[in-house]
């Protein structure tokens, strides 16, 4: 995540793209109605059935990102991040749905060849879909590197692989109208297979977040320098780490002089933690004091 920021910038621009995201799904599933009507195309079958599930998938973003951002409570200790990865994994279902239901579709009409029709309008409509998906990414990419949101960057996900599949769509109604009608059936299977294929990158992350996995290693590296480098630590260990939505879970312990008085290992962990929430500012970190050399005791005695 370049350039930190405040919680209340972050959740402002959660909501923007959550907004942006369910008006230009809205907007597209009106454009490629109007054009499937008049063409009867399955490769813009294909790309509407798309745009239907990318609409769902930006509704459970909109609910899930509120919820997210809700403060922790009594009953949310650790608070509600987590909506977003849960909101990630309803929308690789839905996903995993559509292109299924593709596979279906576009194989019927391979087996039963329809002629196109209102050929200038469908590549008009694709057109104006890929300029506004490209417009949507845009935005979608800054949030993204303002904030990390796994849900937006699941979102994200859906329209950068709908740029290249309308792309295709178009080229598949060119060869249809220049005698390929094979082709735009034959698209429609490959929209799904990668449709499908899509599904597995978000699945993969949500599963990582719902289940705890640590930070990325460049990120746990980062985290033991600045503890480190403080010049009263005498080491580090136990460094776990996890993340919540926004929210990124630090635990470590710190190895300190052991006739150190409590007030003063107290201050050097304050000041270790304030080093680290300056690197990473949505940080929730917890420090645990340990005596210098604690560690090595502790295995040894084990040993014995």
């Amino acid at each position: 995540m370049n350039n930190p920021i405040s919680q209340a910038e972050g959740a402002r621009l959660l909501k923007l793209a959550t907004n942006a995201s369910i008006a230009v799904a809205l907007l597209l599933i009106a454009a490629k109605g109007m054009a499937y009507w008049q063409t009867s195309s399955m490769s813009i079958l294909a790309s509407l059935v798309d745009s239907l599930m990318d609409s769902g998938a930006s509704l459970f973003n909109l609910i899930a990102v509120r919820y997210a951002l809700v403060p922790a409570d009594r009953q949310h200790r650790f608070g509600h991040g987590k909506a977003e990865s849960i909101a990630a994994l309803a929308q690789s279902t839905l996903i995993i749905g559509s292109g299924l239901y593709l596979v279906v579709e576009a194989g019927r009409r391979l087996m039963n060849p329809e002629p196109l029709t209102a050929f200038g309008m469908g590549v008009a409509v694709m057109v104006f879909t890929v300029v506004v998906t490209i417009g949507l990414v845009a935005l979608q990419s800054y949030v993204i590197r303002r904030t990390g949101s796994a849900a937006i960057r699941a979102d994200s996900l859906h329209y950068r692989t709908d740029v290249l599949t309308n792309s295709g769509v178009i080229v598949a109604l060119i060869l249809a109208q220049f005698g390929w009608p094979g082709m735009d059936p034959l698209f429609a299977i490959a929209t799904a297979i990668y449709i499908l294929y899509s599904a597995r990158a978000i699945m993969r992350d949500a599963f990582n977040e719902l289940l705890d996995r640590e930070l990325p290693e460049e990120q746990r590296a980062l985290i033991q320098k600045i503890a480190e480098d403080h010049p009263d630590v005498k080491g580090v260990h136990d460094l776990r780490t996890r993340s919540s939505g926004r929210v990124e879970f630090i635990e470590l312990h710190l190895e300190l002089d052991g006739n150190m008085s409590l007030l003063r290992s107290h201050s050097i962990s304050d000041e270790v933690e304030d080093a680290i929430i300056k690197k990473i500012p949505a940080a929730d970190v917890v420090i645990h004091q340990d005596p210098a050399g604690i560690d090595e005791v502790q295995q040894d005695e084990q040993l014995e």
